[in-house]
């Protein structure tokens, strides 16, 4: 059972069974060309991607609108077990660089199951007004739609 402080946390979470091999999900989510069939919902589209896959390494995926308007997801890996688990914050833009504005903590899980892997990803934000915003766009725009993206690029790669 959690304690107090623990359920206290402004979650959001995305839990599913996607029936490919755990190491397929992986790769969608580490490889910059794939990060880029799914991150992001047309007519939007990434324009780059790079990840230093290690705790304490940058993340940084820039989306590009239809009329040029850009928005770059900056961070730093907090936690990287290969083919299992990532974890990542905008806390942080680089290095050991703060951010302007913290808002979450983010991990993705990667777990194998009968026929396929079961996808985690959880939100925990760093407050209640964060998750309000964040959960504004969860299941249209944000991780909801990204992760019915996600699961039909790894049924065709």
């Amino acid at each position: 059972m959690p304690d107090a402080e623990e359920s206290a946390v402004p979650l959001l979470t995305i839990e599913r069974f996607i029936p490919v091999p755990r190491q397929t999900l992986w790769r969608c989510w580490i490889e910059p060309e794939l990060i880029g069939q799914w991150a992001c919902a047309a007519p939007w589209q990434v324009t780059q991607a790079v990840q230093e896959l290690r705790a304490g390494g940058s993340r940084l995926v820039v989306m590009q609108g239809p009329r040029g308007q850009e928005v770059a997801q900056r961070g730093v890996y907090l936690d990287v077990v290969g083919g299992r688990r990532l974890v990542f914050t905008d806390a942080f833009v680089r290095a050991w660089v703060p951010s302007d504005k913290a808002s979450a903590v983010t991990t993705v899980t990667f777990a194998n199951a009968a026929g396929g892997t079961q996808y985690r990803l959880e939100v925990a934000h760093w407050s209640a007004a964060d998750r309000a915003r964040h959960a504004a766009t969860w299941a249209r725009q944000g991780w909801g739609a990204a992760s019915e993206r996600l699961a039909a690029l790894a049924l065709r790669v």
